[in-house]
Formats: structure tokens, sequence, C-alpha cells
């Protein structure tokens, strides 16, 4: 039994570098690979699914059991003796390092590259992502091309933490730039605070003037403040009115209005309708 995708390019990149999938392939061995290695920049990541055998990797022997994950990198010399008893099934993805685009640095991909040799139990779950590729080049439904280059980059990093045994990384997300931040400021001032909406507050916080503040809403929302202010209200009336042991005058003062009257005519006003009669409706 062999599944068998080659003559692939499929590129993908993993921090600054490029790599390229040429050959991905899943057998149950009945045969004796042997003894080969590869050439600069390449590597084969083999995992055994199932049964059993050998491995004979720089002249030493290693046993191969079910969930074994092994390496071989650049001039890494290896052969495999599959067990005639129980053949072991193997997922194999071979790799070729494509360019660097940034100065090479500590990262987890220097580990890979220093890493041509690594031979033991996976503790990832790289036998599901290994599952989960086969299932994407076997079916081409929408986005597998995105899948793919997903699921290998997932391979790469899964490989780097069977390596690691749960390092900390050393490349972390940075934080928002001011203009992002100001946007999620929005969001939540007016889905957060809808009891006491206030454009001097909300200009505060954003650390902008009255008028740069009303600039941006009509940037971003298209909307003025005091529209943002009532839609804001008038969602939340919507959630507070189904509640309906809440009487009139509790919804009112929920949503920072001085009056259930003033609730009332503001949400008839908006919904063409009192909120008795919506009431009525639900």
């Amino acid at each position: 039994m062999r599944d068998l995708y080659t003559d692939l390019n499929i590129k993908f990149s993993v921090e600054s570098i490029d790599f390229y999938a040429l050959n991905i392939c899943y057998e149950r061995f009945l045969r004796t690979i042997p003894s080969h290695s590869h050439g600069s920049g390449c590597y084969e990541i083999h995992y055994i699914s199932s049964g059993y055998g050998h491995a004979k990797i720089r002249d030493v022997l290693y046993d191969i059991i079910p969930n074994t994950l092994y390496i071989t990198g650049p001039h890494v010399e290896h052969a495999q003796v599959p067990s005639p008893e129980d053949p072991m099934c193997e997922y194999c993805v071979y790799l070729k390092m494509g360019k660097r685009h940034l100065p090479k640095k500590t990262s987890a991909l220097t580990l890979f590259e220093e890493t041509p040799f690594w031979f033991g139990q996976d503790s990832q779950n790289i036998g599901s992502i290994m599952k989960q590729l086969f299932f994407e080049l076997e079916n081409q439904y929408t986005g597998y091309v995105t899948q793919v280059r997903t699921l290998l980059t997932q391979l790469i990093i899964q490989m780097i933490r069977n390596y690691e045994m749960k390092q900390k990384a050393l490349l972390h997300f940075g934080p928002s730039n001011l203009g992002d931040s100001k946007f999620i400021i929005l969001e939540e001032y007016f889905l957060y605070e809808y009891q006491n909406l206030s454009l001097e507050a909300l200009s505060e916080r954003l650390g902008l003037s009255c008028r740069q503040t009303e600039r941006l809403l009509k940037e971003h929302y298209g909307k003025t403040f005091l529209q943002k202010k009532t839609e804001a209200k008038m969602a939340a009336a919507l959630l507070l009115l189904s509640e309906k042991q809440r009487s009139i005058s509790s919804v009112s003062e929920a949503l920072g209005y001085s009056s259930a009257e003033h609730f009332s005519a503001a949400f008839k006003n908006y919904y063409h309708a009192s909120p008795r009669e919506y009431r009525k409706k639900l």
C-alpha cells in the first residue's frame, strides 16, 4: 500500500525562511530501504503510524515502533528495515529549505536548521497533521491549497516542539499600534458602557479632542457620536426587554435614561413601537 504525491512544489514560509514540499507519501513497508542521504538544505520527516522495524542511521540501529518520529537532514545516512511479521506504516514529507528573508538570528528555525537528525516518540500529535494533510491532498476541497500550506507550517513547528520539550518561544506578538488600539477602544466602549456614554469621556480615553473623536467615528463607522450612542442603547434595550421579569422602569434605569417616559419616547422614535408593544410581540 502506497499513497504518493510527488513532483510537488508547495511553497510555504515559517518565520523568515521559505520551504518547499517536494514529496509527500504514505507507505506500508514490505521492502528494505537501502542506505541513502539527502543533499544540502533537504530534510525528510518520518512518522510511523503503526507497525515495527528498525532504522540504521549513521551506523547506529534504532528500533521503530508505533508513534516513532524522526528527521533525517542534509547528508545523514539512513536505511529502513521493516519487521516481516508487522511491517511499519510511515508518513513521510520531503522538504527543501529555501531562501531566508531576514538575517539569521536565534529562533525556533535556527534549531530546525541545526538539527539534521532527531529520533524519538512524538509528543505533539503529528499523526493527526499527517492524516489531515493527506485528506486535503486527496479531496482538494475549496481552500485546500491554503490548508496544505498551513498544515506543513504546523508540521515544522511541531517537529521543533518535539526537540525542545516545552521551551518558551523567543519571538512574540508585538503590541497593537496606536491607531488600531483606538478602534478596539471604540468597539468596547459602545458595547459595554451603553449606560453612561459620553463624548467627553470617550475622547479622554482615546487621548483625542471631542472634534477629533467625532471625525474618527465618522471615518470608522460613518456615524456621529449621537448616532452611535443611540444605536448602542437601543440594541441593549432589545435584550433587556426580552427579560420579561424586568419592569420598563428597570430597563430605563439600566440604560441610563432619566425616566421611563424618556426611554419609551426614545425607543418608539427608533423602532416605531413602544417598549410595551414590542414586548407583546415576543
